[in-house]
């Protein structure tokens, strides 16, 4: 896997601080409908506990953006769009969550602990 360092620094004494808890990782693969693959890192985010601030995403009505369609059209206003690509990927992660590494991370690192330091899919703090 690729750029795995930039998620993930493994301690140089190769053990979990006490207090932490080891989650689990596994792949998500998937082919898209123009045959492209994708590969997936999902941290099992089930066996944490809730961060101690509320999480909350927020997603746009289907209203509220006819409304600011109807506002634009109205005002005569030219309607522009942006997107920030892999910006979920690229949070930083504000509490210390370890997990195993696999074969993902190449073979001398199989069974060493590792510290996630980016945003993963599947972790309760990492839409925050």
């Amino acid at each position: 896997m690729k750029n795995v360092g930039i998620a993930f620094t493994f301690p140089e004494d190769g053990v979990v601080p006490p207090g932490y808890k080891l989650i689990p990782c596994h792949m998500v693969f998937d082919v898209k409908t123009d045959l492209t693959r994708k590969a997936r890192l999902v941290a099992g985010g089930h066996k944490t506990d809730p961060p101690k601030e509320s999480t909350y995403s927020s997603v746009v009505s289907r209203d509220s953006v006819r409304i600011a369609f109807l506002i634009a059209a109205l005002n005569g206003l030219e309607v522009l769009m942006g997107d920030v690509q892999n910006a979920y990927l690229n949070a930083p992660m504000k509490e210390k969550t370890y997990t195993i590494a696999g074969l993902e991370f190449g073979t001398n690192k199989v069974g060493l602990p590792a510290l996630i330091t980016r945003a993963l899919y599947g972790l309760k703090s990492s839409a925050a």
